[in-house]
């Protein structure tokens, strides 16, 4: 509905209506049954017509409602034997259609007119347009005399019709989906209103649309040709031609939410103030193809897009977007999907000499795009916009395919694949209007003791890091063994390890999704919701995931993990995934991988970056073996320093797990690769601890029965290098392209003597640090340090991702 005023300020002159929601469709739809022969079109009249009686009886009473009655009853009298004439013919023109589609807007305007006591007006004799039917232009100086000389002899208020007028012959026409607003605003041009208010069931123009951008918020201004741009590339609440009429004679528009008459809405007018941001809003077109020619035949002929578009217009072919490379190689424009067939025809038929002498390619159609534009007057003033749009769209590893900007500067236009349009547009709305609130949309697989942990975590910080540090960490996808969900509004984090455990399903939230737990699948759903900012946080110990983040990487989700199968297993898929990463841009941190929270890889790279060259790396990288040679003084035997480290929680179920140093080992390859060495698993030299007979024992018992054989020997090591002043540590050593693993003695001042109970240290020397090494010290295990060290990665995962 549409509001206009004099132009004096004194009293509000017509009220432009659209039909009832819905009714236009119905009355298509009904339209073509009766052409199909489907008679079933008859009870959609029905209902249409007691939807009106409806509201008749809800606001009038006595003659007033037999009145409103019986002219519902003339209407679709009229409508029903229009339908029928339909039937008979078995035939649906343009022009019929339009007529049929005016039922709606002249039900609906007549209708509001007997309720609110005012004069009906069907604007059919004043608005004059050409006979293009479903999309009439109307033409400006006669439509403009016939209003002003309508409302000069009718000065009451007057309740208009919207989107309906006529051509010459009197033909009833429609001025295309939207079009009341436009009525609207010819009409205010006609009478010189003092401003065209449009009411609406939203709070006016947004940043975006609000089903796809959750985030959007209300546009306080805008100028006309912001709004004209925004409304051509689907913004739904602003009809495209509404703004050229408001604009050609300085009227404003003002969009009100009928629902929240109190709202300040959006005022778009000439004297629109600048605003806060570099940009006003995004809209976007959902679907459209892409047309492509090339050829060297176009280079410097003069003419060539004459031809070109003279030929999509002779065809009817409306262009939206065109673009072309400045060799004059190549150009590409996008047209709506039905177009795009015909389009090439067009081509062929207008350059089929050219083609045949292969001075151009026959034209490439491609469908399944979509168009999103960035739209705003400031951009004219703003250095770096542009940047910033295709930043935050590589970022979240959305393709573009074609870019156009206008001279003006207050658009600029990407084509994009038609399943990117979300992302695409949350990526750039959060890099101009929460460019400072970082945000991660987090897929999370394994609820063990460090998964646990980290959504403890996430829990207990998740308001510091939103309030101080602008960080929102939103979990949306989460499996165990049993059970995975999604939730892509976001899950409670307090609520997800029961209902993982098989918790009551009517607990979690609305929009929560829970299945059995299908690793290909969760993987899958990540993908396919294509979220924004999206994170995929390892927590298992799994080969199979981690084979998986090949395929994750390649999607462009960035991966946080401590799961060490990936970087030590083969050198290939390590340099696969280093690759990835760095080729797409795409985070892959695994700190946590070596020395649980000790930041140990970061400075790896520090030092690189820097310059630095690390000459030698020497280690102790098991908890387990730091915890027993630290307390190895000869008061206990060996084994029983084991059965302490088992019982106090340092060691696997089976001892034997930390003892084979197969982890160490995995760390030290790791650290290895990290130092630039191509280094293969079998190449790290692993020195057994342990007797054959202690591995090949039947159970933990019978281990510790055979690990008890063994103090002797272990005692006569231990003696000796006491003996020498020296004590044993278990320690790695990567140095001249080589990794090995070994018990050594250490004496007096060695750096390993410092440790304590289970404590790692990673002692680096380097061209710099070569005279005092540098050296990394700390709880080197544990679930507390391990999935601290994973909540840092995946904050640093939204610091790159805005």
């Amino acid at each position: 509905m549409s509001i206009l005023g004099d132009g004096q300020g004194r009293k509000v002159r017509v009220v432009v209506v659209s039909a009832l929601s819905g009714m236009t469709d119905a009355l298509i739809a009904a339209a073509r049954q009766a052409a199909g022969g489907d008679v079933t079109y008859a009870a959609s009249v029905k209902a249409m017509e007691a939807r009106h009686r409806t509201i008749s009886r809800a606001f009038l009473s006595g003659e007033a409602r037999q009145a409103a009655d019986a002219a519902i009853k003339t209407t679709f009298a009229k409508l029903n034997h229009t339908l029928d004439g339909i039937g008979i013919l078995r035939e649906l023109s343009p022009r019929t259609l339009d007529y049929v589609m005016s039922f709606g807007e002249r039900l609906s305007a007549e209708l509001l007119a007997r309720i609110v006591g005012a004069e009906y007006l069907d604007t059919r004799p004043l608005i004059l347009t050409d006979s293009n039917y479903g999309a009439a232009r109307y033409r400006a100086e006669e439509t403009y005399t016939r209003i002003r000389g309508y409302f000069k002899k009718n000065p009451a208020l007057q309740i208009a019709t919207g989107f309906i007028a006529s051509d010459a012959e009197g033909h009833t026409t429609t001025l295309g989906r939207g079009g009341s607003d436009f009525s609207a605003a010819i009409f205010g041009a006609a009478i010189g209103a003092a401003a065209v208010e449009i009411w609406t069931d939203v709070d006016g123009i947004l940043t975006a649309d609000p089903k796809l951008v959750p985030s959007a918020f209300r546009i306080n201004s805008l100028s006309y040709h912001e709004a004209m741009e925004l409304s051509h590339f689907g913004a739904k609440v602003l009809h495209p031609p509404t703004v050229r009429p408001a604009l050609e004679k300085g009227i404003p528009i003002l969009i009100k939410n009928t629902f929240n008459p109190d709202g300040k809405g959006t005022l778009i007018s000439d004297q629109a103030a600048p605003g806060d941001f570099p940009i006003r809003g995004l809209s976007a077109l959902p679907k459209v193809t892409l047309v492509r020619v090339q050829g060297s035949g176009m280079v410097g002929v003069a003419g060539f897009s004459s031809r070109l578009f003279g030929a999509l217009a002779r065809r009817g072919i409306s262009v939206i977007l065109i673009t072309q490379a400045s060799s004059e190689y190549s150009i590409c424009f996008a047209v709506v999907p039905q177009d795009g067939q015909a389009a090439a025809e067009a081509i062929r038929e207008e350059f089929d000499r050219e083609i045949a002498a292969a001075a151009i390619e026959p034209p490439v159609v491609e469908d399944g795009l979509a168009i999103i534009a960035v739209v705003g007057a400031n951009m004219q003033h703003t250095s770096g916009v542009s940047g910033k749009v295709f930043h935050a769209l590589g970022r979240t590893g959305v393709n573009v395919v074609a870019i156009a900007q206008g001279s003006s500067e207050i658009n600029i236009s990407a084509v994009v694949s038609a399943q990117d349009v979300i992302k695409a547009l949350n990526a750039v709305h959060e890099a101009f209007f929460r460019a400072e609130v970082r945000s991660v949309n987090l897929f999370l697989l394994g609820i063990g003791l460090i998964g646990g942990t980290l959504l403890e975590q996430i829990v207990n910080h998740h308001e510091i890091l939103a309030d101080e540090y602008l960080i929102r960490i939103k979990v949306v996808g989460i499996a165990n063994s049993k059970r995975m969900i999604f939730n892509p509004k976001g899950l409670v984090p307090k609520k997800l390890k029961a209902l993982l455990s098989g918790g009551d399903p009517a607990t979690a939230s609305v929009g929560t999704e829970i299945l059995p737990v299908d690793l290909p699948e969760f993987i899958n759903r990540m993908k396919t919701l294509n979220m924004p900012n999206m994170a995929f946080c390892d927590c298992t110990a799994s080969e199979q995931v981690s084979a998986l983040y090949a395929e994750i990487l390649e999607a462009n989700i960035p991966i946080v993990t401590p799961n060490k199968r990936a970087n030590s297993g083969s050198l290939a898929y390590y340099k696969t995934l280093r690759s990835l990463s760095k080729n797409r841009g795409v985070p892959y941190l695994y700190e946590t991988t070596v020395g649980a929270g000790l930041p140990v890889i970061s400075t790896l790279r520090d030092l690189a970056l820097s310059g630095d060259k690390v000459r030698c790396i020497e280690a102790v990288l098991s908890g387990t073996l730091s915890f027993i040679f630290n307390n190895y003084d000869g008061s206990k035997p060996f084994s029983a320093l084991v059965r302490d480290a088992r019982a106090k929680g340092y060691t696997e179920p089976d001892p034997r797990d930390d003892l084979n140093a197969m982890d160490a080992a995995r760390k030290v390859l790791i650290l290895a690769r990290e130092c630039g060495m191509s280094l293969e698993f079998s190449a790290v030299d692993i020195e057994p601890l342990l007797p054959p007979s202690c591995f090949k024992a039947d159970g933990v018992e019978a281990f510790f029965t055979e690990l008890e054989k063994s103090d002797g020997d272990f005692e006569k090591r231990r003696h000796a290098a006491a003996a020498a002043g020296k004590s044993l540590r278990y320690v790695a050593v990567i140095e001249q392209g080589a990794a090995r693993l070994s018990l050594r003695t250490e004496s007096p001042g060695s750096p390993f003597l410092s440790l304590v109970d289970s404590d790692n240290m990673v002692v680096i020397t380097t061209d710099r640090y070569i005279k005092l090494p540098m050296v990394i010290k700390g709880p080197g295990a544990g679930a507390q340090v391990t999935a601290g060290g994973v909540f840092a990665d995946i904050v640093r995962t939204a610091r790159t991702l805005v």
